[in-house]
């Protein structure tokens, strides 16, 4: 049989928003290994976190304030980098969700007349329930006013607070509202946040979109995207719930809002009008992975050309959090304090990763790439930021807990491992490649995980492998948790710092890490930069993957082989340009000015004029058209 070349899919736009800020541009990143940046970094990192969070505004020329007072960059830290710092990452639960010492419920309540009198109350006739039940005494009091009397009393719910013992998590910056960039009414906040993320995906390629649908046929476009909790808050599905229950009415928008597949319909409806391939693949905690994996092969293969890959998550709401909560998996306000011995809880420091710990922190967060084929990308002038090779996924086998962790993630790490072994070489994974783990600050993670990744580093000779976790920064966001890994991972590329697990004073005893490097610092790699990364996902359910990450340096040696010196120079020249705009672009966005994507009601197809024969369909509106001259893939069986 005769050797197939796969088109590499390479990474050449990411962004979105989390707890660390906005991703595009390596900020979020930034965020997470400040004090292991330069001062010029360091300013512009917090100066553009202060504008996101409306402490100050910029045109461009210096900072202000509400009050007109001006700021410059060292002024920006000086006045500001305390407010940034506590309005970001993990923390206590703002009141913008609700409070946490206060969250209303309804008690469930008997109420009997005084005395062993019949109970009695007045009411408006208009209020009356529907049917009005069998034991209600009804007395006409005039003025459509009724008197009821109920002999054996009233079961009723009375609105109550109470305490909610998670009190922390992982939270977009303090004062930043993403349905405030676009006409977002009545969508739910991880739709927003889905909106918001890929656009600003979209725009950090630097290249406009019409310039790459205009490149493509319009059916070479795929996007993948989902909600793993699908929308629960008010405005969808938690709201459609909770109607009745409430004495409201559904709307029009809550069922088809609330669906987890929403954010790739978004994506292709009102971003970037897309005709291509959709798919919102959804694994628990893994579901960036498997969206990802999708991309990847369907790149790879040559079905789509281009693809749009992530996930967004709002998780922050008292029913989801109380889900978790029963199930013992969150770090609670008791267990917290139970373990640090004090009365006192640090909420920064609630998700400890392979640390004495005692549940994971839940976050709310946006994460989305822009993937291309290698031709494309070359053709284009591409920023080229890394290049995803492989994602394995493999279940765990019989269970006798569906929430255990279980076989299936050794699979997976042993072959995404041996996967990239066979691409970048075994000096390469054994001295030059590290681990984004999962890492989800529960006691049996940091076991569980750690035995595997040790069993994997000593299969493949591999010692002191550096190990970072960034749960510990911004909490775990379930589907866009592995989108932060690999968002953190491209930053690591560039600015060669490892995010150390700095929520830890220590290693847990029972980590079993004598093959592994699990940093409580930023370790630095500059001056020997990685060749891969592995992110690594374990979901419940078992729903186990791991993705290898290739760097840009390794990606643009494997292009000057394919392509030849020429090529790849006249490539580099393009991409000057590229690089350019989406540096004007990640000015813009610095500013506060996040230009989204939003096309309501625009650009709207004339079926009427669409035009197809035996070789192509023509649509109006795209430059190219869909090949129906396909060949029989199974020709050596007919």
């Amino acid at each position: 049989m005769s050797h197939v070349v796969s088109r590499l899919p390479v990474i050449v736009g990411f962004g979105g928003v989390n707890a660390a800020g906005r991703s595009s541009g390596h900020h979020g990143y930034r965020r997470m290994v400040l004090e292991s940046l330069d001062a010029q970094e360091r300013q512009d990192t917090l100066a553009a976190l202060a504008v996101m969070m409306g402490l100050v505004s910029t045109d461009g020329d210096g900072y202000r304030d509400a009050e007109g007072t001006c700021y410059s960059l060292d002024e920006i830290e000086q006045h500001f980098a305390g407010q940034v710092r506590d309005g970001t990452l993990v923390r206590r639960i703002e009141r913008t969700f609700f409070d946490v010492d206060a969250a209303h419920w309804q008690k469930s309540v008997n109420l009997q007349g005084a005395d062993d009198q019949a109970l009695s109350f007045e009411m408006a006739e208009r209020d009356l329930p529907e049917p009005v039940p069998a034991d209600w005494q009804l007395e006409p009091l005039g003025e459509r006013r009724v008197k009821v009397t109920l002999v054996q009393g009233l079961e009723a719910k009375v609105d109550s607070y109470r305490d909610i013992p998670a009190k922390s998590a992982g939270q977009l910056p303090r004062g930043f509202d993403p349905g405030a960039h676009y006409n977002s009414r009545f969508h739910p906040r991880a739709l927003q946040l889905a909106v918001v993320g890929a656009s600003d995906a979209i725009q950090s390629m630097g290249i406009a979109w019409q310039q790459v649908a205009d490149a493509i046929e319009p059916d070479q476009v795929g996007v993948y995207a989902s909600s793993v909790m699908s929308q629960l808050d008010e405005n969808g599905l938690g709201g459609l719930l909770q109607s009745r229950l409430k004495g409201g009415r559904v709307s029009a928008k809550q069922c088809p809002l609330g669906l987890n597949t929403m954010p790739a319909d978004f994506i292709n409806a009102y971003l970037i009008g897309s005709v291509g391939h959709t798919s919102a693949l959804t694994g628990a905690c893994a579901s960036f992975l498997y969206n990802l994996r999708a991309a990847v092969e369907d790149i790879a293969s040559g079905k789509v050309r281009l693809a749009v890959v992530g996930n967004a998550e709002a998780p922050i709401t008292q029913e989801i959090i109380d889900g978790y909560a029963t199930m013992g998996a969150l770090a609670s306000e008791d267990k917290l304090k139970k373990l640090d011995d004090t009365e006192q809880v640090d909420w920064r420091r609630s998700s400890r990763p392979f640390g004495d710990n005692c549940g994971f922190t839940i976050a709310e967060a946006s994460q989305y790439v822009v993937l291309m084929d290698d031709a494309l990308a070359v053709e284009l002038g591409a920023d080229i930021h890394g290049a995803v090779s492989d994602v394995f996924i493999n279940a765990d086998g019989f269970k006798k807990s569906i929430s255990a962790p279980g076989a299936g993630n050794y699979i997976t790490m042993a072959k995404a491992v041996a996967a990239a072994r066979a691409i970048v070489g075994e000096e390469s994974v054994r001295t030059r490649s590290m681990v984004q783990a999962h890492g989800s600050s529960t006691p049996q993670n940091r076991v569980t995980e750690s035995e595997i990744l040790d069993q994997v580093a000593r299969t493949f000779g591999i010692e002191q492998w550096p190990v970072s976790a960034v749960k510990a920064f911004v909490g775990h966001s379930l589907s866009a948790a592995s989108g932060e890994q690999l968002v953190a991972s491209l930053g690591v590329f560039k600015y060669g710092i490892i995010p150390g697990v700095k929520t830890i004073d220590r290693v847990a005893d029972d980590v079993l890490g004598e093959r592994l490097h699990i940093p409580l610092k930023d370790l630095e790699r500059r001056n020997d930069p990685l060749d891969v990364v592995f992110l690594n996902s374990k979901g419940f359910g078992g729903n186990n993957a791991t993705a290898s990450v290739l760097a840009p340096h390794v990606v643009e040696r494997m292009l000057a082989k394919r392509y030849g010196e020429q090529v790849i120079g006249a490539y580099r020249e393009r991409r000057e340009s590229v690089r350019a705009q989406a540096a004007a672009y990640d000015k813009a966005a610095s500013r506060g000015e996040f230009r989204v994507l939003y096309h309501f009601g625009e650009n709207l197809i004339d079926e009427r004029q669409i035009e197809m024969d035996g070789q192509g369909v023509r649509l109006p509106g795209y430059r190219q058209p869909i090949n129906l001259a396909f060949t029989n893939r199974f020709a050596d069986m007919t």
